[in-house]
């Protein structure tokens, strides 16, 4: 191998260039009118010296956008930065769904990791009221025991979505989402399984 020549490898989605590996991963930030991206890539040098580092954010429904992205730190996103609102007003929840994400330097053609996320913020948030709901709640011990089995299986399909978003497995992710959000909220129009005498609101 001549002098000085670099060796370019593909690996998991993840290139490498020299000791330089691109990385990025989305942090739970357990609110929804925030996304955190923290780069998690291994440079060359420290502090990293690289040009043009960005990120492509693809919201549900809403198309892609391009901002600067800040090497080897936690880069939180909201509403206004990601174009959903407008800056100086009030920020709106992130939609749930699947994000896809690619971190470039240049030239980045070369330089860059794409990743694709399933973001369940927005049901989480649901979830954890439907929860708080029944513990509030003294059922029938038969109807509490099936709505814990109910928010189980709920819970299991949301964390579904997840790994199977993290597998590149996008329609598999939708289903499961979409399962998910129907028998939570046919769940939350039932009271959360407790219904008429049932049950009792323990508030005191």
């Amino acid at each position: 191998m001549p002098e000085g020549e670099r060796i370019f490898l593909k690996s998991s989605g993840i290139f490498i260039l020299n000791n330089m590996v691109l990385d990025i991963l989305v942090i739970p930030t357990y609110n929804t009118l925030t996304l955190g991206v923290a780069d998690a890539s291994t440079y060359d040098t420290d502090p990293p010296v690289v040009s043009s580092p960005t990120i492509e954010i693809t919201v549900p429904n809403f198309g892609v956008v391009s901002l600067p992205f800040v090497p080897n730190d936690f880069n939180i996103f909201n509403s206004a930065s990601l174009g959903l609102s407008a800056v100086g007003e009030p920020l709106i929840p992130l939609p749930d769904g699947i994000y896809y994400l690619k971190y470039t330097v240049a030239p980045a053609l070369t330089y860059n990791v794409e990743k694709n996320i399933m973001r369940t913020e927005l049901i989480q948030e649901k979830f954890d009221n439907a929860f708080m709901k029944l513990d509030l709640m003294e059922c029938d011990l038969a109807i509490k025991t099936q709505s814990k089995v109910t928010l189980t299986s709920i819970y299991y399909m949301i964390s579904g979505s997840i790994a199977a978003a993290n597998n590149c497995a996008v329609d598999t992710a939708n289903k499961l989402y979409v399962q998910a959000n129907n028998m939570l909220n046919n769940f939350i129009k039932s009271n959360c399984g407790c219904s008429g005498n049932n049950y009792i609101v323990n508030f005191y």
